[in-house]
């Protein structure tokens, strides 16, 4: 099956939070992964720009990336980013067309 949506995004915190921000994290990643239906669904702190964690999401169709931003995990991670001191939020979906390697 090929992805029909990709998702890139990112979060920004204080830098010194992301020692707390890292286990909420995990928890979303995993948890995403295993009940989500995503094929990709990465994350990596950026290294030039500490506190700004970059996403990077592969999903199958519309309708699986609409029930992972109303599963009920989300909850949990939103209320934790707010308790860590998110600064910034921003996520774009794509639909992809075709795709080739470059």
């Amino acid at each position: 099956m090929k992805p029909t949506v990709a998702v890139l995004g990112f979060l920004r915190f204080p830098p010194e939070k992301m020692a707390e921000v890292l286990p909420h994290l995990r928890l979303l990643v995993e948890t995403t992964y295993r009940n989500d239906g995503c094929m990709a669904y990465d994350v990596a702190e950026d290294p030039f720009d500490r506190g700004l964690l970059r996403f990077s999401e592969l999903w199958p169709d519309q309708a699986s990336l609409d029930r992972h931003l109303q599963a009920p995990h989300l909850q949990p991670w939103r209320e934790a980013v707010r308790r860590c001191g998110l600064l910034e939020r921003k996520f774009t979906a794509y639909e992809i067309s075709g795709s080739r390697e470059v």
